[in-house]
């Protein structure tokens, strides 16, 4: 088994003792669904010194190579993109519904479509060399699990094609602020695929 610490959307401040004091020491990955700040990012890699792949939230700057502080430094931004991290196969997909017309890391449902699928191909390309998805992590939940009734927080149907696709053993996501006392699981079967809201984090652990 693999231990993979999750984050997401908001800072956890006693996670800052935890990390330095080797609470998460047999955590071998870090994944980060998006909105936190890109210092908290940074800490989490360099104190626990494990690879570390996020997308990035509505609330995240957009990217600029010629900007430091648009980009976690030492972490991997894997939106859009399939990358091979510690025996894991991971994709990602930022981003949330677009609410706001000049929002950042915001997209009309066709913009996500269209993300999705080339997403896809990606996928189909390095399938040979990286085999099936193990992870797709995104910001946004798919439509209708674990989202809400707001334009902001509904989930993107794009999510549902893909995970209906790929068929990922995992799918992590953030952006809904679920609080333990509420009646929703955090924690969905769709088909073969597990849907977690990670939010705010979680310690998951999966078989290689």
């Amino acid at each position: 088994m693999m231990k993979i610490l999750a984050v997401t959307d908001e800072i956890v401040e006693r996670i800052y003792p935890l990390a330095a004091n080797g609470h998460f020491a047999g955590v071998e990955l870090v994944l980060s669904c998006g909105d936190l700040p890109y210092p908290y990012l940074e800490y989490l890699v360099t104190m626990l010194n494990v690879p570390l792949c996020y997308v990035p939230g509505n609330h995240d700057p957009a990217f600029n190579p010629n900007q430091l502080n648009t980009r976690a430094e030492g972490c991997e931004n894997v939106d859009g993109r399939v990358v091979y991290a510690q025996g894991l196969t991971i994709a990602g997909l930022g981003g949330s519904p677009r609410y706001h017309p000049q929002g950042v890391n915001q997209y009309s449902p066709s913009e996500m479509m269209r993300r999705a699928w080339r997403l896809a191909l990606s996928l189909l390309w390095n399938r040979p060399r990286l085999g099936n998805l193990d992870i797709l992590i995104t910001h946004s939940p798919p439509l209708g699990i674990h989202d809400e009734d707001t334009q902001a927080h509904r989930g993107l149907q794009a999510i549902n094609w893909l995970i209906r696709w790929a068929k990922p053993r995992y799918h992590l996501h953030g952006h809904v602020h679920f609080q333990r006392r509420n009646l929703t699981p955090s924690v969905t079967q769709l088909g073969a695929t597990t849907i977690i809201n990670v939010f705010p984090y979680q310690v998951i652990e999966i078989q290689k």
